[in-house]
């Protein structure tokens, strides 16, 4: 039997993290959930996961940032390549972007968060479930 495809949610809202579980484990993908970036760098390396689906806006502002610059940046191979998925409603909250207006050393002016995809909230099943197939076969 083969072993299920892990996948590590990061969001401060526990409803959230419970109604992504239920739809995420009917797909039969194995699922742990974390509650702050913390969380998430400890299931990163606790439980390995294959795909990470990650908020933006969490209780330290934008915590989900800090969380990829971190992963990507600190984290060793293959940890700091596990693909990221980010569930995010900042659009219809701030006018903050996803990449710089200018360089900050470390990424360059226009340059994406590099992470494999986004999806809105309020979340979409059957849409989530496609942008994980998609990311996963890429």
């Amino acid at each position: 039997m083969a072993e299920a495809t892990k996948i590590l949610v990061v969001d401060d809202d526990p409803d959230i993290c419970e109604s992504l579980r239920m739809v995420l484990e009917s797909a039969d993908y194995e699922v742990e959930v974390a509650g702050s970036s913390e969380e998430a760098l400890e299931g990163v390396e606790s439980f390995r996961p294959d795909l990470i689906l990650l908020d933006i806006m969490m209780p330290d502002g934008t915590e989900g940032f800090h969380f990829v610059w971190k992963l990507r940046n600190e984290y060793p191979e293959p940890l700091n390549a596990i693909p990221i998925v980010v569930l995010t409603a900042i659009h219809a909250t701030t006018q903050m972007r996803f990449y710089p207006e200018e360089s900050d050393g470390t990424y360059e002016a226009g340059e994406f968060l590099p992470v494999q995809g986004f999806i809105d909230k309020p979340v979409e099943p059957s849409a989530l479930l496609a942008k994980i197939k998609e990311v996963l076969t890429q």
